[in-house]
């Protein structure tokens, strides 16, 4: 509401409008103490965006009739929220503290607790939220970070001429830190069992310590998770893993307002188990114990405390540049939490040995204090309780007798349980090396052979000593059948799971196991499956994750992954790219390295990297599928318009459409309609094909998709009207600001080898593309724009709409109660279900079997976009 217009500046999305104009953004977030509000915009109108921002502070108008649109953008938000795992995890969780306590509030809101419950109520949220915004928006609980290339005079000047006019109500700051243990309580130290929406198994041991922020100098609760997540030898998951009992383990504090207040901190040990884990869950948990038990015994250890210091210390003084606008969120909330001269370094560096911090922590994670939490989909049928707000299926038990007594005596500890090893590879050389060839600008090809190339360029720019080296495998077997692809995902997987000797038989089957779940829980995200079928329909030969999926159910033979490597392995071609403080020489052994040990045999002919794409007809196609999470309500709605293989200027003029685009399109579509919480156009380049699409993220439970459809169409015929309005100022403003985002310097080396890669792994070697993107959009004028909008809107046009359809009253579902996360038993295998259209939609041409339609299509041949 806050960013809804001020005083000085009314207009409802003024804002927005003048950041996007000037190639800006803005967000904000709520956490359970501090709400943090950020944007970035081009230097020039850094003074203008200030002002402009500083007046939501100063004189908000937060207009009554604002309000029931922006409760639809909440209840949207929550919606979207539902279906994951980790929200409801926190919201059950939440439940457990006592009553009274902050926690056990619904931290997200919806239209019941915003709207109708107030209604009934006679509560007037208007009234609430205006007294809120006096208590809490006062100058005197605030902080604030500017950054910008002007000098600090200039800035300390603005901000005080600006930012003075901030209410201070003079109340002392709201606080919670009378409400201590919240979780001290019978309810918590259970076992919770609950039916997730993911396929997963895990255990998430839990303990509620006093809050630790206070103690950041120490850093009690790094030092542990340090210990407890370390996966070498000694380590619970090097233990778990020889076992067969866990695949994966994370543990320590995720600092977030969740995990960390003034009231209390968590410290949490979360095991994503197998098949054969989930069965063991228990002894699972008591080699977490044995593990926690030997370091309070041992008792903190100075040695390991200042490897984790030096590390750190490492990181902080060679990190590479954030992106502004991430860096001064970051300052904004450590202002809150750190004394004056920790505020740049307060959240990574650890300043003070204090063993008698870390035992008292450590010394508090006993098994009687603990909470257990396991997810499976194998509790289904077991759980009979139900979490208020998210609906989660979950059962409270005592734990097991024996174990419980176990855990109250003096256990043993474990002999393959101990500290690690002394790190012998903490980085000491920091020197820059010299090089040994001519500098240049962009990567040059140091290396070809039959099998393989190496790209390469020594870093000039940032002069830090770090480096990359990337390698990409081709092979034309990759993409052969469906197996061939899930038969690689297995071996990938392996390979990362194994990094030693690749033991196939003895981690095969855990693995797939693994994938199916990982495959399945693809799918039943509506914005994963709606990019699966519009790929599908675009991408000539693709392998959707629908028949990944189907192929590993039918099951795969061990045989057949052997075989796979061995052929995968025999025929390659191999492209490297060397970037930062390395030599020339030493770039050129690495590509030879990798050839020498991989000992293949060049490929016959070249395998293309990108797909070849289907000509889409001069018609409306519609695609409406099922979402394939039973009683999931969020539905997704994507309009594609293909534009064809196209060049650098028609990808600049597509990019200046969609940042012209982004703006209106939120306005009319979520302000204005509330049809979702997200809902952004996009610039599409599909394998060199180029397009755009615009997409809403809806409910079945509030709008039908078709309706949805129409009215983004709606959006586009109002926005053709606006561009053709354009004045030629605002036009030049538009361009000037994208080409400003393309002249911004890489804040980091990881952002320019990122770029570079990008050009290697798709085989378009444009290296110095932003420079001619640049030069192509100072030809572009307004009547380009508007041409190149209405080719794509007229009687020719060619447009995709993809339809994944949730469960609700508008799509003709009885009313569905709760997303209930199982869809089916294991065995059974989802299908895609494609609906036919309504009345609203008839005059589109339905696809009713993807592969057979797009069979009659025509194929484009391969395309990039190079010049």
């Amino acid at each position: 509401m806050v960013f809804m217009g001020s005083l000085k500046y009314p207009d409802e999305n003024g804002f927005d409008a003048f950041l996007k104009k000037h190639g800006g953004g803005d967000n904000a977030s709520t956490d359970c103490e501090r709400t943090v509000f950020q944007f970035d915009v081009q230097r020039k109108y850094f003074k203008e965006a200030l002002d402009r921002w500083a007046q939501f502070f100063i004189h908000p108008l937060m207009i009554r009739d604002a309000i029931d649109r922006e409760v639809e953008a909440v209840d949207s938000e929550y919606q979207l929220a539902r279906p994951s795992d980790a929200n409801r995890k926190e919201m059950l969780f939440g439940s457990l503290a006592r009553p009274g306590h902050p926690m056990k509030k619904f931290f997200w809101g919806n239209a019941d607790t915003l709207k109708h419950e107030p209604k009934l109520n006679n509560i007037d949220t208007y009234t609430r939220l205006r007294e809120f915004w006096q208590r809490h928006y006062s100058a005197h609980y605030m902080t604030l970070v500017v950054q910008s290339k002007e000098t600090l005079d200039t800035l300390e000047k603005w901000v005080t001429e600006i930012f003075s006019e901030i209410p201070n109500n003079g109340l002392p700051k709201p606080s919670f830190g009378h409400l201590t243990q919240p979780f001290d309580t019978p309810e918590f130290h259970k076992l919770y069992r609950v039916v997730p929406i993911r396929k997963v198994h895990s255990l998430t041991i839990t303990w509620a310590l006093p809050p630790q922020e206070q103690y950041y100098r120490v850093k009690p609760l790094h030092y542990i998770s340090w210990l407890v997540g370390h996966e070498g030898k000694g380590s619970v998951l090097s233990f778990l893993r020889k076992k067969f009992w866990a695949l994966a383990l994370y543990g320590g504090n995720g600092e977030t307002g969740f995990e960390q207040n003034s009231t209390y901190s968590i410290f949490s040990i979360s095991v994503t188990l197998t098949d054969e884990g989930y069965k063991h869950f228990y002894e699972v948990a008591h080699v977490v114990f044995q593990y926690v038990k030997m370091l309070q015994r041992r008792g903190p250890d100075q040695r390991i405390w200042e490897e984790i210091q030096k590390i750190e210390a490492n990181e902080f003084h060679y990190q590479e540049q954030t992106d502004p606008v991430d860096y001064v969120e970051n300052l904004c909330e450590n202002m809150q939490l750190f004394q004056k001269e920790d505020f740049l370094t307060g959240d990574q560096l650890l300043f003070e040995y204090k063993p008698e911090i870390i035992a008292d922590a450590l010394n508090q994670l006993s098994p009687q204090r603990a909470n257990l939490v396991l997810l499976s989909a194998a509790n289904e049928g077991q759980c009979h309780l139900k979490e208020k707000w998210f609906g989660t299926q979950y059962s409270m038990e005592d734990i097991d007798s024996y174990w419980s007594d176990l855990w109250d005596s003096d256990f043993e500890l474990n002999p393959d349980l101990h500290l690690p090893e002394e790190n012998k590879y903490i980085a000491t050389d920091f020197a820059l090396k010299v090089s040994d060839c001519p500098e240049t600008e962009y990567p040059v090809k140091t290396l070809s052979t039959q099998q393989g190339c190496l790209w390469y360029r020594k870093d000039d720019k940032f002069k830090i000593p770090k480096g990359y080296v990337r390698f990409h495998l081709i092979s034309p077997l990759i993409q052969q059948s469906a197996e061939n692809i899930v038969l690689f995902d297995t071996f990938v997987n392996i390979l990362s799971h194994n990094l030693g000797e690749p033991a196939y038989e003895a981690v095969f089957e855990m693995i797939t196991e693994q994938l199916k779940k990982t495959y399945y829980n693809i799918l039943i995200k509506p914005e994963t499956l709606a990019k699966d079928v519009r790929l599908l329909i675009l991408e000539h030969g693709r392998w959707s994750m629908i028949d990944k999926y189907q192929t590993l159910m039918k099951g795969l033979s061990i045989d057949a992954l052997s075989a796979f490597v061995t052929a995968f392995k025999s025929q390659l071609f191999v492209e490297g790219l060397v970037q930062g403080n390395f030599t020339s020489r030493e770039a050129k052994d690495f590509l030879n390295y990798v050839v020498q040990k991989l000992h293949f045999a060049p490929l016959a002919h070249p395998c293309p990297v990108q797909f070849r794409v289907v000509d889409l007809p001069n018609t409306h196609l519609l695609c409406k599928v099922k979402t394939l999470n039973k009683g999931d309500a969020n539905s997704e709605v994507t309009v594609y318009y293909q534009s064809g293989a196209r060049n650098l200027r028609e990808y600049t003029l597509m990019e200046l459409l969609v940042m012209h685009m982004e703006e209106p399109c939120f306005d009319f579509l979520r302000t204005k309609q509330t049809l979702g919480y997200h809902v952004y156009p996009t610039c599409r380049n599909t394998s060199g094909i180029l397009g755009f699409s615009v997409t809403v993220a809806t409910q079945a439970t509030k709008y039908n998709s078709e309706l949805v459809d129409r009215k983004i169409e709606e959006f586009l015929s109002c926005f053709e009207e606006k561009i053709k309005d354009l004045t030629e100022e605002a036009f030049n403003t538009q361009v000037t600001a994208l080409i400003k985002l393309k002249e911004c310097e890489d804040s980091h080396l990881g952002e320019e080898v990122d770029r570079n890669w990008n050009e290697v792994v798709t085989q378009q070697y444009l290296f110095d593309r932003l420079a001619r993107e640049i030069e192509a959009l100072k030809s572009i004028t307004q009547a380009d724009l508007v041409n190149w909008f209405q080719d794509h809107r007229s009687n020719q046009r060619k447009v995709l709409s993809v339809h994944v359809i949730g469960y609700g009253k508008h799509e003709g579902d009885s009313e569905v109660t709760a997303v209930s996360g199982q869809n089916s038993s294991s065995g059974e295998i989802p299908h895609l279900v494609l609906l036919p259209p309504s009345s609203l939609m008839r005059d589109f041409t339905s696809i009713k079997d993807i592969k057979a339609y797009t069979s009659t299509l025509n194929v484009l041949p391969y395309h990039k976009i190079l010049k």
